[in-house]
């Protein structure tokens, strides 16, 4: 039987006559064995924070590669960070809305706050409401705001904490919410369904690293000709006009906290055909996610050790390689060759994330791309190290950067191993465009990292296939479209 655990970031926000649960600290169910190793676990995270790349956000992302149920998700956090986000999953609350506040006599500006407790809320007249909003947004603790402008309207949804009202008869709801939610089964809400061939695909002209060039995307616009499927570039300023579109590739470098994901959450919500979808961006631009899912699948990468902001950092081979989890095109890479360096360069990095990653240095003349599609090897790239340095791209302290050449091969050509390792990480992924990038020595092969949004560049990745990478993608995105 699963064991359900809460997760907090004092053991102090506990208070002795809360239910008799398993209670652990976030740095806790963050670092321990016992907890990252264990598969059959319910993880109920009421940490004081959920903000991107915050302690309590590691908590529920690194859930899932441990195989843990989680409330909330970082899918659900990721959904209510933003109105813009999370105002596409309630189109279909309205006449709900409407009914359950219907003897609720609304004056212009008027407004009131819902709390929902583990899907329950303390006014029978509105449960049924309550229900559906905690379907869309799996989160223990939630504070709905609700106006009225002609009728009534969810102005804000937010999560709630313990600290500061778990006292008198919110207390006891709260006891006996959290009881009742203990004693069910475990439910996943269900996921709307994709359907049908006008396809988009954002770009960004002044973006200095796009991953594909004007050339290529010329290409796809022709490929998708050919195809019968009429393709349009568009940019940040086009997302009204997102559902206009079948399907959204999405040709920018992506991010959680960027408006590339809500265009991909957008073209999830509205049914289209979307790469990347939200789901890869979400686990493919972080790179403690990344070491999780290696390590819980067997697969071989660099000894990696993910350090806590304010604990001793101890036992380190130098040279090290840290990198905040986010970082992209070696951004927010770095690399100490000794104590002093590495201190130097944790007190910076700690500025953008509580977590970081400390990863042994593992130097090649170049790293291996291997390019996947709905789980199958599509192209395969060697990229070399910048010239006289230890990356592909050397980010100069003048702003400017420098890569390293390049080789493409044929996928039948390039090591079984190589190859195959990729595959696996990709399908644990989804079924989406992917890169991996992974290093070959005389000890084996290792996986770096994955790329949600991987480079097809005219005159690089397609060098080898030309036109038939091209159609290629666009025939898959036919075939999702056509489902």
């Amino acid at each position: 039987m699963a064991k359900h655990i809460v997760v907090v970031e004092s053991l102090k926000d506990w208070q002795s006559d809360f239910p008799a649960v398993t209670v652990v600290t976030a740095k806790d169910y963050l670092s321990r064995p016992e907890y990252r190793d264990s598969p059959d676990i319910r993880v109920i995270n009421l940490c004081r924070s959920y903000g991107y790349l915050s302690t309590g956000y590691f908590c529920s992302l690194l859930a899932e590669p441990r195989r843990h149920k989680v409330i909330p998700s970082v899918k659900t956090l990721t959904n209510l960070s933003s109105k813009t986000i999370y105002r596409l999953n309630m189109d279909d609350l309205d006449q709900a809305i409407q009914k359950a506040l219907k003897k609720r006599q609304g004056a212009p500006d008027e407004e009131f706050d819902l709390e929902i407790f583990f899907g329950r809320c303390e006014e029978p007249d509105l449960q049924d409401l309550a229900r559906q909003i905690y379907d869309l947004f799996r989160c223990p603790l939630l504070r709905v705001e609700f106006g009225y402008e002609r009728k009534w309207h969810i102005d804000r949804v937010r999560p709630m904490h313990l600290n500061g009202w778990a006292h008198g008869e919110r207390k006891q709801f709260f006891i006996d919410a959290l009881n009742g939610y203990i004693s069910k089964p475990w439910r996943t809400p269900k996921e709307r369904s994709a359907a049908r061939f006008d396809l988009a695909i954002l770009r960004n002209p002044k973006e200095k690293m796009p991953p594909s060039n004007a050339g290529a995307l010329q290409r796809f616009v022709k490929a998708g000709k050919r195809l019968g499927v009429d393709v349009e570039l568009i940019e940040k300023r086009d997302y009204v006009r997102l559902a206009e579109y079948d399907g959204l590739f999405i040709r920018e470098t992506t991010n959680i906290d960027h408006y590339t994901y809500r265009f991909a959450k957008k073209a999830q919500v509205e049914g289209m055909a979307v790469i990347d979808d939200p789901d890869s961006i979400l686990k493919c631009t972080n790179k403690v996610y990344l070491a999780e899912l290696l390590a819980a699948n067997g697969i071989p990468a660099p000894r990696t050790r993910i350090l806590h902001r304010g604990r001793a950092v101890r036992d380190v081979e130098y040279p090290v390689v840290l990198k905040i989890p986010d970082g992209s095109f070696s951004r927010g890479v770095v690399k100490a060759n000794d104590p002093a360096e590495l201190k130097s360069c944790l007190a910076t990095l700690f500025k953008e994330s509580d977590l970081l990653l400390a990863q042994e240095f593992l130097y090649t003349e170049f790293d291996w791309r291997i390019g996947i599609l709905n789980g199958q090897p599509l192209y395969a790239c060697q990229y070399f190290m910048s010239r006289k340095h230890w990356q592909i791209v050397n980010h100069g302290a003048d702003g400017r950067s420098r890569e390293g050449g390049f080789r493409t091969w044929p996928v039948e050509e390039v090591p079984k191993d190589v190859v195959d390792t990729a595959v696996r990480l990709a399908k644990l992924i989804g079924d989406g465009l992917y890169g991996v990038d992974l290093k070959q020595n005389e000890r084996g092969v290792y996986v770096i990292e994955i790329n949600d949004n991987p480079n097809i560049d005219a005159g690089i990745e397609d060098e080898v296939l030309g036109e038939r990478l091209y159609d290629t993608i666009m025939a898959e995105f036919v075939r999702r479209m056509d489902a």
